[in-house]
């Protein structure tokens, strides 16, 4: 994907939220500050200017009934990147996705390897399904296969009570965690129920998914330790629908979702209140659709989360949190360009005017 031609971006260029300057350059696929001197080809593109966006939950590669195919994934990340979407955090997939590290002209992906779940208590097909005994080495196994990060699935429905129940003893969490940890990986986990977030959070996890369980209880211990969350609140409005086709069968799984959900937009907000770090994620791949930022970050907005805040929970901020160059000086040149100000009304991100990845006009 060489490309000769100069880019030149002018208008105002998100640096930081407070960091704001009037153009940069790139040149050799990376940014600069400093006009090229002797550039021949230049094409300039004008408007607002935003690192390329964040979707820190997705899943290229998962489909409804498990792994998919490649063009299938290939359409996914496409459809991300057409949003502007050009870092994913895959919160696993059970797809090898190694492929798309050679393809430029798709987003960059970080991988958490393939979900870990307890026998029989996450989708079909989705995850490696373990007893507690065994934790530890498939943690081992995915920290060396993901890009560092670990998932796993701290609770789900149990058939036996019909509800919504932790999946891993205490002590097998903090052996899990702590491998990981000497492996130099991250880890984080599934959970929409109250009852694994105090032993995941106290074993010394590093994230937490959805975390609709959040109370008045766990929101300081969260913010104690510093553990970020990642709300999903796009998934989250699934919620109902769920609980309207399980009722028959699990009456008190569908009215604890329906709970949950009333109260997802007072739960975020107390989070964030409390100084927990809130990241947009989506939870794309699956049975949701790809393509989702925008709407991730309006419902951050709707939830009471400033827009600054909640543009930085999918650019600057999540960019840092997960240790790649936003419009640094000599990064890669990945950005999305919109007609408006971005932070004045977070719904511009919805229609980006250019998408610039690796340096080339994608989009």
């Amino acid at each position: 994907m060489s490309d000769p031609t100069v880019l030149h971006v002018k208008g105002r260029v998100l640096a930081g939220p407070g960091d704001v300057r009037d153009e940069l350059w790139v040149v050799g696929g990376r940014i600069s500050y400093e006009r090229p001197a002797g550039a021949r080809e230049i094409r300039t593109v004008e408007g607002w200017a935003l690192p390329g966006l964040v979707d820190a939950h997705c899943h290229v590669g998962l489909g409804t009934h498990g792994p998919v195919p490649e063009d299938v994934a290939e359409k996914q990340a496409l459809t991300d990147r057409e949003a502007g979407t050009l870092l994913l955090r895959d919160a696993g997939s059970p797809s090898d996705t190694r492929w798309t590290d050679d393809r430029e002209d798709l987003p960059k992906i970080i991988r958490a390897g393939r979900h870990i779940a307890r026998t029989r208590r996450y989708l079909r097909d989705f995850a490696h399904e373990i007893e507690p005994e065994e934790l530890v080495a498939y943690v081992a196994q995915e920290a060396r296969r993901g890009d560092g990060w670990v998932k796993l699935v701290g609770d789900w429905i149990d058939r036996g009570t019909g509800d919504l129940s932790a999946c891993w003893p205490r002590d097998a969490v903090e052996a899990a965690i702590a491998e990981a940890h000497r492996l130099g990986a991250r880890v984080t986990a599934h959970c929409f129920a109250e009852d694994s977030l105090r032993d995941l959070v106290e074993a010394g996890i590093d994230c937490v998914e959805h975390a609709t369980g959040l109370t008045e209880d766990t929101i300081p211990l969260f913010a104690a330790h510093g553990v970020a969350i990642v709300p999903t609140l796009v998934n989250i409005a699934t919620f109902p629908r769920l609980a309207d086709g399980g009722e028959a069968k699990f009456p008190q799984w569908s009215a604890h979702m329906r709970r949950l959900h009333e109260r997802r937009y007072d739960t975020v907000r107390a989070a964030y209140d409390a100084g927990i770090p809130v990241y947009v994620g989506t939870d794309a791949g699956g049975s949701l659709a790809h393509g989702l930022v925008a709407g991730e970050v309006a419902e951050l907005v709707l939830a009471g989360i400033p827009p600054v805040e909640a543009l930085s929970a999918t650019t600057w901020g999540a960019r840092r949190w997960l240790g790649r160059p936003g419009l640094d000086e000599g990064a890669p040149a990945d950005l999305v360009v919109y007609e408006e100000d971005p932070r004045a009304d977070v719904r511009v991100l919805a229609d980006p005017r250019r998408v610039v990845l690796n340096g080339r006009i994608v989009s």
